[in-house]
């Protein structure tokens, strides 16, 4: 799967995107977090989130007697800060590594790149012909018993809309328990819309004091008689899309490639010629649909793979994807993952990303080109490059602190940007320190350390800040013009190693 190194995961410190992290987590016997960039349903339980396999490691092994563990760390951050560190973080790093593996197990915090709501991506599936559950969504409760009066289905299911799994076995903070219910009767759908919509729902995956309801979803409650799994995904080995299916559905499909890895089948499409008819005719037989059922399955994995291409998808998962009593082949629950780097074309699909739910501190870095995700740490990093960011992260916690957040600069950083990271940071109560970390070969230090003495003197820095700069090795020979910010003396409020050429 694509192991790009861009910030795109779930995972706050790990590069892989949802197709990479669901393998590795498959591998590793743990089953990937659902819900992914576009989420359309959310029936799978949820793994416990787990921090990445190369992240937060234990020590390494004890210093030879006499050399200091901490000196070449703590040459590198300020007299006043290095002299409080030494004593707190002697005992970590000399505890035995075991120990300090269990002291350093961390909680992290999920994100997803697009956020768009389980009535969004169905719509969308809806739009090209994907066939789906008939809903409407409400904003009240009297629009809620309006919709279920016009479905005038045998039975109706409410779902609460928010971006997180779990919802079935939630509670709102009105006493009402379960996001998603069931019932015949209209007049009951309002009476329970009222306890859901302007309450917070709080489920495994939200913050303990829930997330607000502003929406709810209700749809024709059908019957399903047979679940299957399906999915679309591109896959780099096969330098293209893969289809990829198996008769059972309904569960997780990393535990029915464990335990019965002949009932998963795949079809390598060619990106230029598309998918065949005799792919879809092949893989609907594999799913074990007969009769006219295979020809409509068929019908239907050839519309899901035309939407794969329409919307720039990595990833359209079908789980179930089933047939009800009836003779019908409908698509209950789907993940949608979008290319991050197809936003320009997909410029409808990115407008409808749903930010409500993240925090404010997030939503302000992202208008500035930030890739910020706020920790429950008091050491705030400011990095450029999201593997600097998480070795970063990796060093705090082995030397015993915790990071406030997750800040990755990137390249072609400007002044601005620089600024306002310095403003997001000293905005968090929490922050009591601040890490600068940037590596000069994908940005100019020069921009940093410019952006850093404006906002230092604009902001009237309060908290220590220890700095260090890497650039590429100056030839003095050369006629070149250094800044008089970026100079071997430390500009006015900083405090730490001001490092001019290589270290």
């Amino acid at each position: 799967m694509n192991l790009g190194p861009r910030w795109r995961s779930s995972w706050v410190t790990q590069g892989f995107d949802r197709g990479s992290l669901r393998s590795v987590a498959a591998s590793q016997g743990h089953q990937a977090r659902p819900g992914g960039g576009g989420v359309a349903g959310g029936r799978r339980r949820a793994a416990p989130p787990l921090p990445p396999p190369f992240l937060f490691q234990p020590p390494p092994a004890l210093p030879a007697p006499g050399q200091d563990p901490l000196a070449g760390f703590l040459d590198k951050m300020a007299a006043p800060v290095g002299a409080q560190a030494r004593k707190l973080l002697r005992d970590l790093v000399l505890r035995p590594p075991l120990l300090a593996a269990r002291s350093q197990v961390v909680q992290l915090t999920s994100r997803r790149w697009l956020n768009l709501q389980e009535y969004q991506s169905k719509k969308l599936m809806s739009d090209n012909g994907v066939k789906v559950q008939r809903f409407f969504v409400a904003d009240t409760a009297s629009e809620a018993l309006e919709a279920a009066k016009r479905l005038n289905a045998k039975e109706i299911v409410l779902k609460a809309q928010i971006l997180a799994g779990g919802r079935g076995k939630g509670v709102f903070s009105s006493g009402l328990k379960g996001g998603v219910h069931l019932t015949k009767d209209p007049k009951v759908v309002g009476q329970l819309a009222k306890q859901m919509i302007g309450y917070n729902l709080a489920t495994k995956q939200t913050p303990k004091e829930g997330v607000k309801v502003k929406k709810v979803m209700v749809a024709e409650a059908l019957d399903i008689s047979r679940e299957t799994y399906l999915a679309i995904l591109m896959d780099r080995s096969c330098n293209g899309p893969v289809l990829v299916g198996s008769p059972q559905g309904g569960v997780d499909i990393e535990e029915v490639a464990a335990s019965n890895p002949e009932l998963i089948f795949k079809e390598q499409i060619d990106i230029i010629e598309g998918i065949k008819d005799s792919q879809a005719q092949r893989m609907a037989e594999n799913l074990g649909f007969l009769g006219p059922l295979k020809n409509q399955a068929a019908d239907q994995i050839k519309k899901l793979y035309n939407l794969f291409l329409k919307i720039d998808a990595t990833q359209v998962e079908v789980n179930p994807f089933g047939e009800t009593p009836e003779g019908q082949v409908v698509c209950f629950d789907a993940k949608i993952n979008f290319d991050d780097n197809a936003e320009f074309r997909q410029k409808d699909i990115f407008a409808m990303d749903d930010k409500s739910e993240n925090e404010p501190i997030e939503n302000e870095a992202a208008r500035y080109d930030l890739k910020y995700i706020g920790l429950d740490g008091n050491i705030a990093c400011f990095v450029n490059g999201a593997g600097l960011a998480m070795a970063t992260c990796d060093i705090i916690f082995l030397n015993g602190g915790k990071p406030a957040n997750f800040l990755d600069l990137g390249g072609g950083v400007k002044e601005s940007q620089v600024y306002q990271a310095f403003k997001l940071l000293t905005a968090d109560p929490k922050v009591e320190a601040i890490l600068v970390n940037i590596f000069g070969g994908i940005v100019n230090c020069a921009i940093i350390a410019n952006g850093i003495t404006k906002a230092c003197r604009e902001l009237e820095l309060k908290v220590p800040l220890v700095v260090r700069l890497e650039e590429e090795q100056i030839n003095m020979n050369e006629s070149q013009h250094i800044p008089p910010e970026y100079s071997e003396t430390p500009p006015v409020g900083i405090t730490g190693k001001w490092s001019l050429g290589k270290e």
